[in-house]
C-alpha cells in the first residue's frame, strides 16, 4: 500500500500489510537545514571594514563554496562581524542594515535578512521559514505595506486548514463570515502594525484607507485557481500545509510585476497527508535554491515572548 495518509499507513501495518509513503517530491531534512543564512568565520577584518564603509564590495572568493544566489551571510572575525547579501547580478556582497519597515524594526540578523529579501525588487519569490513567533508573517506584511506604491494590491492568503485538521463544523453567514475565523491571525498582524502609529498619524489612516478600498485583501487560497495576478504582492501564510502541486499552481498565477512570499514552519503541519519532508514549502526551498529570482531566509530566534520561546524549546 502506497499512500500519503499517515493514519492509513499505521492501520495497514497493524494488519500486516506493507505500507509506504510516496518518495517522489520528498526533501531530505538535512538538505533543508543547509539552505539558509550562513555564518562564515575567519573573514579578514579589512574585508568587513570595507563592507561597512562602502556598502558594496566584490565577492572575489570571500564566500568560497558557500556562495549561493541571493544568499545571506554573517561575516565574522573574532568580535567584529557584518551582515551581507550576495547579489548574483553584480557578483558583489552588499551590506545589510537593520532598518525600520512600517514601524517594525528587525530584532536579530535573520529578521534583517528577511526584510532585505522582501524589499529587494530583483527577488520575485521569497520563502520565510521558522518556528512560531519568529515574525515571518509580520515582517512580510510590514514590508508589503512599506512598498504599497510599487503594487496595485496586497493579497494575504492562507489554506483553510484548522488546527490538527479538526473541523469546527459549518459556520453561518456569507463567504466572508465563514472564512473570517481562519483569517484572524492575518488581521492580528495588521492590527499590530497599525498600533505602531497613532490613530491620527498619516501612516495609520493610509492603512485603514487601503483596507476599505480593497488594496489590502485577505482571502483563502481556495479562490486562487484560474486567476492571473499582475502587479500584486502576494503573501501565502502557513505554506507548510500546501502540497508541492498547490505551491506550483500559486506561483504560476504570477503575472508581470508580481512578487510572491511564502511563510511557514515545516514542523507545524496540520494535515495528515504531509510531513516535514513532503510539504510544499520544503519542496519549494529545495527545488529553487540558487535561482536568481528566489531567496530563502530561515528565522531561528523567537521574538514573540519568553513564554512562546519556552514552549518551542521544551514542548
Amino acid at each position: 500500500l502506497v499512500t500519503k495518509d499517515i493514519n492509513l499507513r499505521i492501520k495497514a501495518k497493524a494488519l500486516g500489510i506493507l505500507a509506504e509513503d510516496y518518495e517522489t517530491g520528498k526533501v531530505h531534512s538535512n538538505d533543508l537545514e543547509q539552505i539558509s543564512s550562513s555564518t562564515i568565520e575567519g573573514i579578514e577584518s579589512e574585508t568587513i571594514k570595507q563592507l561597512f564603509l562602502k556598502g558594496t564590495i566584490d565577492e572575489s572568493g570571500i564566500l568560497g563554496n558557500q556562495k549561493v544566489a541571493n544568499g545571506y551571510y554573517i561575516l565574522k572575525n573574532g568580535k567584529s562581524s557584518g551582515l551581507a547579501y550576495f547579489d548574483p547580478h553584480t557578483d558583489t556582497l552588499q551590506r545589510v542594515e537593520k532598518e525600520y519597515t512600517s514601524g517594525i524594526k528587525p530584532k536579530n540578523a535573520e529578521q534583517a535578512f528577511a526584510i532585505n529579501a522582501l524589499m529587494n525588487n530583483n527577488i520575485k519569490l521569497v520563502a520565510l521559514q521558522g518556528v512560531a513567533g519568529t515574525g515571518k508573517t509580520l515582517l512580510a506584511l510590514a514590508a508589503a505595506l512599506e512598498q504599497h506604491k510599487l503594487f496595485q494590491q496586497i493579497i494575504l492568503a492562507r489554506p483553510l486548514v484548522p488546527l490538527s485538521n479538526k473541523e469546527i463544523g459549518f459556520l453561518p453567514g456569507d463567504a466572508n463570515d465563514k472564512i473570517g475565523p481562519y483569517m484572524e491571525p492575518l488581521w492580528d498582524n495588521l492590527k499590530f502594525i497599525k498600533s505602531q502609529f497613532g490613530e491620527n498619524e498619516k501612516r495609520h489612516k493610509h492603512i485603514v484607507e487601503m483596507q476599505e478600498s480593497g488594496r489590502i485583501l485577505i482571502t483563502p487560497l481556495a479562490f486562487i485557481r484560474g486567476r492571473s495576478l499582475s502587479n500584486i504582492l502576494f503573501i501565502v501564510d502557513e505554506a507548510q500545509n500546501l502540497t508541492p502541486h498547490e505551491v506550483k499552481t500559486i506561483i504560476t498565477r504570477a503575472g508581470e510585476g508580481t512578487k510572491i512570499v511564502f511563510t511557514g514552519d515545516v514542523h507545524q503541519i496540520d494535515t495528515p497527508y504531509l510531513d516535514e519532508n513532503s510539504n510544499g514549502l520544503a519542496y519549494l526551498i529545495d527545488r529553487l535554491k540558487g535561482q536568481n529570482l528566489f531567496a530563502h531566509v530561515r528565522l531561528e530566534k523567537g521574538e514573540r515572548s519568553e513564554l512562546a520561546n519556552l514552549a518551542n524549546e521544551l514542548l
